[in-house]
C-alpha cells in the first residue's frame, strides 16, 4: 500500500468517526447531559435534585430517585407486586411484546413501569408508587393496573394516605382492551380509598398524558404539579388541527393547566416533601370534618392550598 492510500484509508476513518451518530444507549452511558447553556454534568444536576439552576427545568428522574427525595436516601420499603402472564395477545410488531418487556426490564431493574412503596413524610406514614418513564414511557398496562391496585390496598389496610407521582404517555398498546380496562380499575380503586376517608394526593410530573390522564392522575383530592411538566390528552398538533386556531403560549405545560384549574400547586422538587407534609398534617386533623365524596372537596382544596403555599 503506498502513501497516498494510507492518507485516503486514514481520512476515512476519521470522517467515519465523526459522522458517527451516538446510540441511545451512549448517551444513557455517558456522564454528560445537555439543558439550555448546553452540556451538564449529570453529577452535577443530581446535587441539585436533577433541575437546572440555570432555567429550573425539573428533568425526568427514576422512581428510587423520586422516593430518595421524598423520604430520604433508602428510607422506605419497596413492594413486590403481582405480574400477570407477559404477553397475552402474543402481540408483535418489528419486535415482539415479549422481547420489549426483557428489554425494558433489563435497563429499569424493575417487574413493570410502577414502583409502590411505604415510607413517612413529616412522620406521617404513606404508601406511594411512581412511575418509570424508561419502562416503555411508562405506559399502563395489567401489571402497572396490578402495583396500582396493590398500593392502593396496602394504604387502606394500613390507614395510609396514598400519593400517586404520575407520568407516562397513556395505555400500553401491546394490550389492547386489557391495557384501556386499567383506567377503570384504577378509578374504582381510589373510589375505595375516598370511602375509607384516606387522602389521594397526585404529584404530576413530565410527561403526564392520554388515559394516564384520563384516570387516576385527574382523581386526586389535591392535585400538584412540577414546574414545566407536560400534561396533556391529546398532543396539541392534534388539538390544533382540530380547531384550526393557534393555542395559547405554554399550552398544556403545568403552569397553563394551573390556571384553568386542573392542577391546585405547582412546587419545586426541594420543596414537595415539606409541603406534601404540611398538606398531610392539615387533612389527617380535619380528616373527621372531611368528607372526599361530597361537593365541599373544591373548597376544602382551596383552604388547603392556600395553607401550603
Amino acid at each position: 500500500m503506498n502513501w497516498i492510500k494510507k492518507i485516503i484509508k486514514a481520512g476515512e476513518k476519521i470522517r467515519s468517526a465523526i459522522h458517527k451518530r451516538a446510540t441511545k444507549e451512549d448517551i444513557a452511558n455517558s456522564d454528560w447531559t445537555s439543558c439550555c447553556k448546553g452540556p451538564i454534568l449529570k453529577k452535577d444536576l443530581e446535587k441539585n435534585l436533577f433541575v437546572c439552576p440555570e432555567c429550573n427545568k425539573h428533568h425526568r428522574i427514576k422512581p428510587r430517585q423520586r422516593f430518595d427525595i421524598l423520604f430520604g436516601k433508602n428510607n422506605y420499603e419497596i413492594f413486590k407486586t403481582p405480574i400477570p402472564k407477559d404477553d397475552p395477545l402474543n402481540w408483535t410488531d418489528s419486535k415482539s411484546y415479549k422481547e420489549r418487556l426483557k428489554t425494558a426490564r433489563k435497563k429499569t431493574g424493575m417487574d413493570c413501569g410502577m414502583m409502590v412503596v411505604s415510607g413517612s413524610i413529616n412522620n406521617i406514614k404513606i404508601t406511594a408508587v411512581a412511575s418509570d418513564f424508561d419502562f416503555l414511557g411508562a405506559s399502563m398496562a395489567a401489571a402497572e393496573g396490578e402495583a396500582f391496585l396493590y398500593g392502593i390496598q396496602h394504604a387502606i389496610e394500613n390507614k395510609n394516605p396514598f400519593l400517586c407521582i404520575s407520568a407516562g404517555g397513556g395505555m400500553r398498546m401491546m394490550e389492547s382492551l386489557i391495557s384501556l380496562s386499567q383506567m377503570t380499575r384504577t378509578t374504582l380503586a381510589i373510589n375505595e380509598l375516598k370511602k375509607n376517608n384516606l387522602p389521594y394526593f397526585v404529584c404530576i410530573t413530565d410527561p403526564t398524558a392520554g388515559g394516564i390522564t384520563a384516570s387516576y392522575a385527574m382523581l386526586g383530592d389535591i392535585h400538584i404539579a412540577e414546574p414545566g411538566a407536560l400534561i396533556a390528552f391529546a398532543g396539541a398538533r392534534v388539538i390544533q388541527g382540530t380547531v384550526k386556531e393557534e393555542l395559547p403560549e405554554g399550552f398544556q405545560k403545568s403552569e397553563y393547566v394551573e390556571k384553568t384549574g386542573f392542577v391546585d400547586l405547582i412546587i419545586d422538587r426541594k420543596d414537595l416533601a415539606e409541603k406534601i407534609g404540611t398538606l398531610l398534617s392539615i387533612l389527617l386533623k380535619k380528616n373527621s370534618d372531611i368528607n372526599f365524596e361530597e361537593n365541599e372537596t373544591s373548597e376544602n382544596n382551596q383552604s388547603l392550598t392556600k395553607a401550603a403555599s
